[in-house]
């Protein structure tokens, strides 16, 4: 798995058993970190009113508790010619436990999936996929995805316009 991958929780990430309580100090850091994290600590403590230390202390807790999983980039991915998104739903033949696994094996070693959710109703995943153009999207639907184990059936929609797209998470409330 790369860098910038989250493990799945079944995927052997462990889930904490409850929740970490954020206290006010702790979602602004959250909200101004999700906002910039490239910000440098000495100016992400003065805009939260805190000592670099205190910061620092505060930051680190915050990773040992599981809330930051790790910090990134964010491409803008029209800029490097990943100009189609699209959203796949896949509906799996079986769902023997070696058959799920399999998929989810094959899923994990995909680049061009940048997320994929299990899910209720009548589609078993969706996935989030980026690719150049639709030569890519149709070498991947069909040489990757579709002979992937336990792939029965896929239904892709092409996004036509991004309205919105944000990796921060409401924080207001907790």
């Amino acid at each position: 798995m790369s860098r910038n991958q989250t493990p799945a929780p079944d995927a052997g990430a462990e889930r904490p058993a409850r929740a970490r309580r954020l206290d006010d100090l702790d979602r602004r850091i959250l909200a101004q970190m999700q906002e910039d994290a490239s910000v440098s600590s000495a100016e992400l403590a003065r805009r939260v009113d805190l000592s670099p230390a205190g910061l620092q202390k505060r930051v680190r807790k915050l990773e040992e508790a599981g809330v930051i999983l790790r910090q990134v980039a964010l491409l803008n991915r029209e800029a490097i010619d990943l100009d189609l998104l699209c959203f796949v739903h896949v509906t799996l033949a079986h769902h023997q436990p070696d058959a799920v696994r399999g998929f989810r094996a094959a899923i994990q070693r995909m680049p061009e999936v940048l997320e994929c959710h299990h899910l209720t109703g009548e589609y078993d995943y969706l996935l989030k996929v980026v690719v150049a153009n639709h030569r890519e999207l149709e070498h991947f639907l069909v040489d990757e995805l579709t002979p992937a184990p336990g792939v029965d059936r896929i239904r892709t929609s092409i996004v036509l316009n991004e309205l919105k797209a944000s990796t921060a998470l409401p924080l207001h409330g907790l």
